[in-house]
């Protein structure tokens, strides 16, 4: 997949609680149900991983609770069915009805509950744009185990453990896929890690809410690799 880039100013970007505003619109005003935001997520996240890797066969996914958990399964269910070996790590059980119903889906389609010490990609969904500090216990622990990974390691929206304050975060992603717009917070990370735009199919009409355009590129290609200016 060719991933066109794009360059972007922290003018052009939202910060995380502007977004969470505009996510809040999207479903509530928009009639955009968080289902088909997720699908667009997972989706795109799954092709993202596959081209960072040219010979990928087994591919581990950290699986948090909530929607970014929900949008990882959705990634682990298409990986899957385009026939990788893929295996899920959930800390936690009880996820929320949502990612519940993802997690029977994607185990439907061959995923596994069961970590391998050998992935050829990690892909962090524990958790998004709501995540607060500090991590659960289990959290934390496995964040520093797969931070260890020989392995290209990529993070859904915001990496686990990130501190939007000092723009520092517990796990150490290769690569982040940010959903819908730049996040302000993020251009602390782009020195070390690369990062990608992904379309969630936000209208335009959204965009100009918040003062921002939609990326044109979008119309062309459902991911973007953004060059920071």
């Amino acid at each position: 997949m060719h991933i066109p880039e794009i360059s972007m100013t922290k003018q052009s970007s939202l910060s995380i609680n502007s977004f969470k505003e505009m996510d809040y619109l999207a479903v509530e005003k928009y009639d955009l149900p968080i289902e088909v935001l997720m699908e667009h997520a997972g989706e795109h996240l799954a092709k993202l991983a596959i081209s960072l890797v040219s010979e990928a066969e087994k591919i581990l996914i950290g699986i948090g609770t909530g929607n970014n958990g929900g949008g990882g399964l959705v990634a682990a269910r298409r990986l899957a069915g385009w026939g990788y070996q893929v295996f899920l790590h959930i800390p936690n059980p009880e996820l929320k009805p949502l990612p519940a119903r993802q997690l029977k889906r994607t185990l439907a389609a061959g995923a596994e509950i069961k970590i391998t010490k050998t992935p050829d990609v990690f892909l962090d969904a524990y958790l998004g744009f709501s995540q607060r500090l500090p991590l659960a216990p289990e959290i934390e622990t496995a964040v520093n185990d797969f931070n260890l990974l020989i392995c290209p390691k990529i993070s859904l929206d915001l990496p686990t453990g990130f501190n939007k304050t000092s723009g520092t975060t517990l796990f150490k992603p290769d690569a982040i896929m940010t959903l819908a717009a730049m996040k302000t917070e993020l251009f602390a990370l782009a020195d070390f890690t690369d990062i990608y735009l992904a379309d969630l199919g936000i209208p335009a009409y959204v965009y100009h809410r918040f003062g921002i355009e939609q990326p044109g590129e979008f119309q062309k290609n459902g991911v973007l690799k953004i060059t920071p200016e």
